[in-house]
């Protein structure tokens, strides 16, 4: 296949040079054939900006590429723990519609150089000395692995995996989670469960499985991620069960479709005040838009990172008029009701909005 036309960072531009937006370019160590739909790229980070890339188990970075003239921004987990070997590795998984996944899987190489943001993310492990149970669905093994093998190599916590792909072949880190488990035989259990063998996953294979693990529901924090269905089910049957909603953790780097209701609402915006720092501006809104985008429609270089209401480093507060989320996976109940909004997946809903960023 013939690479994509696309431009990430010069391959002579300077290490740990970071653009206006906060991405710095850093170089493809390695580039690791994981499976025949998955890469894991092995980045550089310069020892001069170490301290900028610093990460937490769970946690992610977005990239930034330009392709076909486009620029597209997209999250990434770390696959490696920083307890567990130096280098910093994300891991990407083809997608049938991904743009910037499939132009990794097909031209990732040692030498590229990837604009890179620092890590963020709050899909970490709790400091509680609670046993870990987690559920992880394809891809989204990738920070799922990250907290496993930091558990292990840092507490004395047992951890609990369950596991779902489509086939044996398609079980990204299947060699690495077996050498885990033998060496950590008393610690881990690692369940697979494979569509082709087992069917899709239910509401009863996730019964079945808390059913038949040594860890009570009562003595651990849980972590999701993967597939929308696949984390719907897992949180359903977990909060069925009696588990606190606190101790439940989700990742998700998909974003819910705009309701047709809020965004009947939003098309009665006429403008948006932004206040950033010492500039204030006022825009017509432009009905769709989020007040993100509408920032940037103003001119004005709004904080932003992962783009699908994950990270939190767009977060403002609606201090006059209102605004509802498409998504939102950063902010609590008692945030949201005091205006705070990730403004990347708010839409306005009164005429007139003020927001003011943090």
């Amino acid at each position: 296949m013939a690479a994509m036309e696309t431009s990430t960072a010069p391959l002579d531009e300077p290490a740990g040079l970071t653009d206006a937006d906060g991405f710095t370019p850093l170089r493809v160590k390695d580039v690791i054939r994981e499976t025949t739909d998955a890469v894991s790229l092995i980045l550089d980070v310069p020892e001069l900006i170490e301290d900028r890339f610093r990460y937490t188990a769970g946690q992610f970075v977005t990239v930034k590429t330009t392709i076909r003239g486009e620029e597209h921004r997209r999250c990434y987990s770390m696959s490696s723990s920083p307890h567990v070997g130096p280098d910093l590795r994300i891991t990407v998984k083809r997608d049938r519609d991904g743009v910037v996944s499939n132009w990794i899987n097909d031209t990732a190489a040692a030498g590229d150089r990837l604009l890179t943001a620092p890590p963020d993310g709050r899909f970490v492990l709790t400091t509680a000395d609670r046993d870990v149970v987690t559920f992880a669905g394809g891809s989204g093994v990738t920070p799922v692995f990250s907290l496993v093998n930091t558990t292990l190599a840092t507490t004395g916590r047992r951890v609990r995996m369950f596991y779902a792909n489509r086939d044996a072949d398609s079980v990204i880190f299947r060699d690495a989670l077996t050498r885990l488990t033998d060496s950590h035989s008393d610690r881990l259990h690692v369940h697979h469960h494979l569509d082709t063998r087992d069917g899709v996953v239910s509401a009863r294979h996730i019964t079945e499985f808390l059913g038949a693990s040594t860890v009570s529901t009562a003595e651990a924090d849980f972590y999701i991620c993967g597939p929308a269905p696949f984390m719907d089910t897992v949180e359903r049957v977990l909060l069925d069960a009696g588990v606190p909603a606190q101790r439940v953790h989700l990742e998700r780097f998909t974003v819910t479709p705009a309701d047709p209701a809020v965004e009947a609402e939003s098309a009665a915006t006429e403008e948006v005040t932004i206040v950033l720092g010492r500039t204030t501006v006022t825009q017509p809104y432009r009905a769709g838009t989020t007040l993100l985008q509408t920032a940037r429609l103003a001119g004005l270089k709004a904080p932003s990172s992962c783009e699908v209401g994950t990270c939190g480093t767009c977060i403002g507060q609606v201090v006059e008029g209102s605004a509802r989320l498409l998504n939102n996976d950063a902010l609590d109940d008692d945030e949201i009701a005091e205006g705070w909004v990730v403004t990347c997946q708010a839409l306005p809903t009164s005429h007139t909005v003020k927001v003011v960023y943090e």
